[in-house]
């Protein structure tokens, strides 16, 4: 009998299963739910003792099948095996995506070297090390020990993560271990998908020349289709406003329509595609959310996660065959002997080399990295989907399958003790003084509550006095404690710690407040959360802020270089433009909130002055005074170079302040039955629709400057004839660009002419190793004559001091208007004369 007929979420395993006729979907609905109700309630008893979650799943399903044998009422649950295409097609999308959307991605960029060092080469050299020892100490072919070392390289570190999160871990080692798990998951498939064709046909240079191809072909490709279909679902999420059902609808198709495509109709690798597109939505695609929904499609996606993750380990222990183990015993010993060889040779050697190129992983880090690399589901399903003709598919499924229990129940039940023992989940000083700050403050709040509850008269004076009775003994305690604390562990350092970490807090606070409110954007309320967790992390574990957190030049660099290729092309010019439009747009945006973060800061150190170290906190307060300063001077900026686009920045606000106290008010008015749902539904969606209309123009309207504007600021150009302003005028193209970026570089080839709307640009050169300041142009202003007349590359490099708002003139252009409007070229020529012996830009 076959499955054919059956959905594909369970496969039966024995044919009599298969023979109830109408039954059968009833009976796999039951064994789901009853596995998920298993699973919940394994949930609440790991949560209630702090056990690890997917450890005690395959325990108690690899109890549930042994009890099975004895309770024909449970044997139901035995007839069921994992089938590979369940765990590609239905479990593996969703866990992919839903750890591409959760991941930071400027984390994983600033990791990414490690992390990919670790994916790809580090991915092929465990296959080779596995592979080579299972060959020479097995009866194993090599080819076939090749193919089993890439299965076991694939690594899945769902307990280890779970893990991390409760003993409070570094981000940085989250990161790294869930980065690496991602990326080398595709790789692994594509991999393993080379090997098994190189072992069930024989290897030659063809063979392997074909599978180098493959593999690249694989891998890029799905990076392509997950690049291209995230951006298609970011522009339609982009067009739906406030509905929920509609944008996790959107989001769900795209993990699942990304990983079918690119796997079952494209045959590149669906894992990448899903990646891609979860990393898209989780950093741009998040803008394109509805701030409402936000929190919603977190939480949908994690209970999703935990759906298949709980599903996956309980048919893990449900579906080991414990005779088949015990015949692979042998064998099983020598691939773990390889498994942990490999994954030392793998962290220890590769991962100290990225450290020369990037920020270095210390060793502690490196040790829980190895012993944190569990197996899982994606070795399960690689394996499972191997051919039935492949001779060595039940050894190897016997030997994936213990590989996997090892990992699940030796790794990761002993985990937790590595991490504490190399103290990596040790509250720092600071840490334990916030706890007894929290506590503090918490205990303060209760005491000045109960006051309260004999405000009604009717609540008994006796049971109050008790209450402020402990609540006294509970705040003395607590204060004793932290006096003790400041006395014995805290220096300077630690107490300079305290007081930032502390700052950090308060600035964090106060940008959820201000994006609850929709005073801030999603994409600057993102950069600035990431730029806390920077310092904070920094701050907790080096005692030393980092050297750039919001402002990242290297960033700024890259987008720069992004803008000016599309920039080349006639069908991604306006796309450049609107890149150009809203950096400035978030330039401004991260300086407003982050003055109101100093300000914020600034008035809480006033008071920790008077109980804390007095110096420490003047040394903070300088800080803080110091990056006040710097967002008040963008913002200045800003504002001098494009004041409609202040004055529509605080109309906008003054309107979502306006739109926030409507909603509230009806809100609560409906709450309390004074307005009907239908007619608060509606107020709020007008509302909604007015904030919207205000959100889609306000950059795109207000960065704008009219061509005649500039034009006829140019002392050449005041005196043209109308009809040749206009010709002149049509062809200059818009540019924006922010503070501190260079427009032209010296020695660069170019053949445009800039002219400056609004903004300060410095002209220098490099002068034995010296940047050497040689003229500041203003609006009105204009650079590059020389190269676009003479074609020379250019000899000074022309730097934005402020925002700018730029036209450019191009030598193809410039040859219609030299025909059209000759006196534009005399005046170009001599200007260019006069500037021939000054800076030549």
């Amino acid at each position: 009998m076959t499955h054919t007929n059956l959905p594909p979420f369970l496969v039966l395993a024995s044919s009599e299963a298969g023979a109830v006729g109408g039954h059968g979907v009833t009976e796999q609905v039951g064994v789901i739910f009853g596995l998920l109700l298993l699973a919940a309630a394994v949930r609440s008893v790991c949560n209630r003792w702090k056990l690890p979650f997917t450890v005690i799943l395959v325990l108690v399903g690899l109890a549930l099948a042994l009890v099975s044998k004895h309770m024909p009422i449970l044997r139901v649950l035995t007839e069921y095996s994992i089938s590979p295409e369940v765990i590609l097609f239905v479990f593996l999308p969703t866990l992919v995506f839903e750890s591409a959307y959760t991941l930071e991605l400027r984390q994983l960029q600033k990791n990414i070297l490690p992390v990919l060092t670790l994916a790809i080469p580090g991915l092929l050299l465990s296959t080779l090390i596995i592979g080579g020892i299972v060959a020479l100490l097995t009866d194993i072919p090599i080819a076939a020990a090749l193919l089993l070392g890439s299965i076991l390289s694939a690594t899945d570190p769902v307990a280890v993560i779970a893990l991390f999160k409760k003993l409070g871990a570094p981000k940085r080692l989250t990161v790294l271990v869930e980065g690496e798990s991602l990326f080398n998951d595709a790789t692994s498939i594509v991999v393993a998908g080379v090997l098994l064709t190189v072992a069930t046909t024989g290897f030659n240079g063809e063979t392997a020349l074909r599978g180098l191809g493959g593999f690249f072909v694989v891998f890029f490709g799905g990076i392509f289709v997950g690049l291209l279909l995230g951006w298609v679902f970011g522009q339609l999420l982009q067009r739906v406003r406030v509905n929920a059902d509609i944008e996790i609808s959107l989001t769900m198709i795209l993990a699942y329509g990304s990983f079918l495509i690119a796997e079952h109709y494209l045959h590149v690798s669906g894992v990448m595609a899903t990646l891609v597109a979860g990393l898209m939505m989780g950093d741009w695609g998040r803008t394109k959310i509805s701030p409402e929904v936000g929190g919603f499609m977190h939480h949908f996606w994690e209970y999703m996660a935990f759906v298949c993750n709980a599903l996956i380990f309980l048919l893990v222990g449900l579906s080991v065959n414990l005779g088949d183990l015990y015949n692979a015993f042998g064998s099983l010993v020598v691939v773990l002997v390889a498994m942990q060889i490999s994954r030392a040779i793998v962290i220890f050697g590769l991962v100290p080399i990225t450290g020369k190129f990037s920020q270095t992983v210390n060793k502690s880090y490196q040790i829980v990295m190895h012993w944190g690399g569990l197996r899982g589901a994606i070795a399960l399903a690689i394996v499972l989907y191997i051919p039935d003709s492949f001779p060595y598919k039940t050894q190897f499924t016997a030997i994936v399958m213990g590989a996997v229990l090892f990992t699940l129940i030796v790794q990761a039940t002993t985990i937790s003790r590595l991490v504490r023992k190399l103290g990596l989940d040790q509250p720092s000083t600071a840490d334990k003084l916030a706890r007894i700050e929290g506590q503090i403050s918490a205990t303060c709040n209760a005491q000045q509550r109960v006051p309260e509850l004999q405000a009604g008269g009717l609540f008994s004076p006796v049971i109050a006095k008790r209450l402020q009775e402990r609540l006294t003994n509970e705040l003395d305690e607590l204060t004793a404690e932290l006096e003790n604390l400041r006395e014995n562990e805290l220096g300077d350092d630690e107490e300079r710690a305290v007081v930032y970490l502390h700052c950090f807090g308060l600035e964090r606070k106060l940008y959820f407040d201000m994006f609850s409110k929709q005073h801030l954007s999603e994409r600057v309320y993102r950069d600035l959360n990431f730029s806390l967790e920077l310092c904070t992390e920094s701050m907790r574990y080096h005692g030393e802020l980092p050297e750039a957190t919001i402002y990242d030049h290297n960033r700024q660099a890259i987008r720069q270089k992004m803008t000016q290729l599309l920039d080349r092309f006639p069908l991604t010019r306006a796309w450049a433009s609107r890149i150009d439009v809203e950096r400035t747009g978030g330039e401004y945006g991260r300086a407003w909130g982050r003055y109101q973060g100093c300000e914020r800061v600034l008035f809480h150190l006033d008071k920790l002055a008077k109980q804390d170290n007095r110096s420490v906190v003047e040394e903070v307060r300088s800080r803080y005074e110091t990056w006040k300063l710097s967002a008040q001077s963008r913002i200045d900026a800003v504002a001098e170079q494009f004041p409609e686009f202040v004055q529509a920045m605080q109309e906008q606000l003054g309107e979502r302040l306006v739109y926030q106290a409507q909603r509230e008010v009806i809100q609560s008015e409906n709450m309390a039955g004074s307005i009907p749902d239908g007619i608060a539904d509606e107020i709020i969606d007008g509302l909604r629709q007015r904030i919207g209309k205000l959100n889609a123009k306000t950059l795109n309207a207000q960065l704008h400057v009219d061509p005649s504007e500039l034009l006829r600021k140019v002392p050449f150009f005041k005196d043209t004839p109308p009809e040749e302003f206009d010709h002149v005028a049509g062809k200059l193209r818009e540019h924006t660009v922010p503070s501190g970026q260079d427009i032209i570089c010296e020695g660069q080839a170019g053949d445009s002419l800039f002219l400056i709307a609004r903004g300060v640009v410095r002209v220098g050169k490099d002068i034995n190793g010296t940047w050497t300041e040689l003229n500041t142009l203003v609006a009105g202003q204009f650079f590059g004559e020389l190269a676009l007349l003479l074609g020379e590359p250019r000899s000074a490099t022309c730097r934005a001091v402020t925002p700018c708002a730029l036209y450019e003139l191009r030598r193809p252009d410039l040859d219609t208007v030299r025909s059209a409007c000759p006196a534009i070229q005399q005046s170009l020529e001599e200007v260019a004369r006069e500037r021939l012996g000054l800076n030549g830009t």
